[in-house]
């Protein structure tokens, strides 16, 4: 669309040719990028190609070749009012306000809440507000800007609290921004102020004390991602997982957390309440996901890491005391229990078991490597780094084989998504995950058009630390895949 809004804007037509039910979408964004009554048709989800071609063509010729009318060549941003305080009255008034619900046509066909995300909340009065806002020193309203540097995909600074920087620096895969930055929240490019945020912290039953975490986190802009189930996952990493008893032992990805909870949900009320995020108009996830049914926060824990391997606060530049918020993109749900507990401990206490016997180990105590019996399977039939969440006692196990830190984690992870170009060519998404077809193969250095079918490339991503090991949960030996890898990194005591 952007590229569409240029040439529009030149006087030049265009027709954008999308699906009948992701008109609203379209009109939306057209609206976001200043050219409000761009031309669209719809495509057909069921009709053969060249049929569809057939019934299409002439109106899209026609639409190209047609002179914009005056009311075509009007350009705007939309800029809808962004009160302070959405409702003033008493709270039965307020309650019955904020659980209100507009009817979405297709593709949803059914009401939807216009400011909650489905969940009770507590209504935000002055008052609570007032008391939420103790928990930073920052104005209310002050508008949310990026705190520290993130240039190129890396981020980087000078070493001083708040700012990312130093060898240990990971690349972020978002777009390069700059310390002081206006955030602009997806999908509709809103700004939004500290006390904005902190209305939307009083609604999930954050406490003041967790609010640094969500300012912080507010600085992605809350992307929410479109089409088939993108969820969205939270990770916190230094000494404010203790501070506020983030849950990191077991049962930290579900229900129970006064602290887990509330965070987690506050990314997908912002999402909602700061950027307009509404499914079936401009969140596009035919499934949607259970990941951000109330969000999802989880967090580092920093005690049971391997003596040598990073905190993902180190590893994404900032300092060891340095409080650090993930804000992650998931591709989809979790993969876990590919092994049961004792079948795990069987085969690293004795050697015994299916596991042990896959791997030709019968009757050898370990330390084996149990990356082997779940990798191949991770990156299976999608592409792309992979969160790694462990227990501390697997990922001692992984330290005593041999791996000394975590990027030689990553590193063998990586290696062992390599397949053949031919096979790397029956995958779904190769073209829009590593621009698979017209750009360069990185670890060749080639054009992926002239790699013959037997070379080998990276199913996993195009570097070995688009993977990401977090250490957390119970004493039961399991692991749990997000797929998706690393994501963008912000300073929480930047907002204390």
């Amino acid at each position: 669309m952007p590229y569409i809004a240029e040439l529009e804007k030149r006087g030049i037509p265009t027709v954008t040719i999308d699906l009948e039910d992701q008109h609203e979408m379209i009109k939306e964004e057209a609206l976001r990028n200043g050219v409000p009554n761009v031309r669209f048709l719809a495509a057909s989800r069921y009709l053969p190609g060249p049929e569809d071609v057939d019934r299409i063509i002439e109106p899209t010729l026609a639409a190209l070749t047609k002179p914009l009318t005056k009311k075509e060549k009007e350009s705007g941003h939309w800029a809808p009012p962004q009160p302070r305080v959405l409702f003033e009255g008493t709270l039965d008034e307020a309650l019955t306000f904020y659980q209100q619900t507009r009817y979405i046509g297709l593709p949803v066909e059914a009401p939807l809440c216009v400011y909650t995300d489905g969940f009770p909340i507590v209504i935000p009065t002055e008052e609570r507000v007032k008391e939420m806002l103790t928990g930073t020193s920052h104005r209310p309203d002050e508008l949310i800007t990026l705190q520290h540097d993130m240039i190129g995909a890396q981020i980087q600074g000078g070493g001083t609290p708040g700012v990312a920087g130093g060898p240990n620096a990971r690349p972020s895969l978002f777009a390069a921004r700059k310390r002081g930055d206006v955030v602009r929240f997806e999908p509709l490019k809103r700004t939004a102020t500290v006390e904005q945020v902190a209305v939307n912290a009083v609604m999930c039953g954050c406490k003041p004390e967790h609010l640094p975490v969500v300012l912080a986190l507010s600085q992605s802009g809350t992307p929410i991602s479109t089409t088939n189930f993108p969820s969205q996952a939270v990770c916190i990493s230094g000494p404010i997982v203790k501070e506020i008893n983030l849950n990191v032992g077991c049962g930290h990805l579900g229900p129970g957390s006064p602290v887990n909870g509330p965070i987690g949900r506050s990314y997908q009320m912002m999402a909602i309440n700061l950027s307009g995020a509404v499914p079936g108009v401009n969140r596009m996830g035919c499934h949607g996901s259970p990941i951000n049914n109330g969000g999802t926060c989880y967090g580092e824990n920093a005690a049971g890491l391997p003596k040598g391997w990073l905190g993902m606060n180190e590893e994404a530049g900032f300092k060891k005391n340095e409080s650090v918020v993930m804000v992650q993109q998931i591709g989809g749900g979790i993969q876990g229990s590919q092994f049961s507990p004792g079948g795990y401990r069987a085969f690293q206490k004795s050697g015994h078991g299916g596991i042990a016997r896959r791997f030709d180990v019968k009757g050898t105590p370990g330390p084996h490597n149990w990356l082997e019996y779940i990798v191949p399977g991770v990156n299976a039939l999608r592409e792309g780094g992979t969160t790694f969440v462990m227990v501390p006692e697997m990922a001692q196990h992984l330290k005593d084989y041999g791996f000394k830190t975590k990027d030689e984690v990553y590193e063998w992870v990586w290696k062992a998504t390599f397949e053949t170009v031919g096979a790397f060519r029956k995958r779904s998404w190769p073209d829009f995950q590593m621009n698979g077809w017209m750009g360069i193969e990185r670890t060749s250095g080639k054009p992926w058009k002239e790699l013959p079918d037997d070379a080998m490339v990276p199913a996993g991503g195009n570097e070995p630390i688009g993977n990401l090991v977090i250490i957390a949960g119970g004493q039961e030996e399991a692991s749990v895949q997000f797929m998706g890898g690393r994501g963008q990194s912000f300073s929480i005591d930047a907002w204390r």
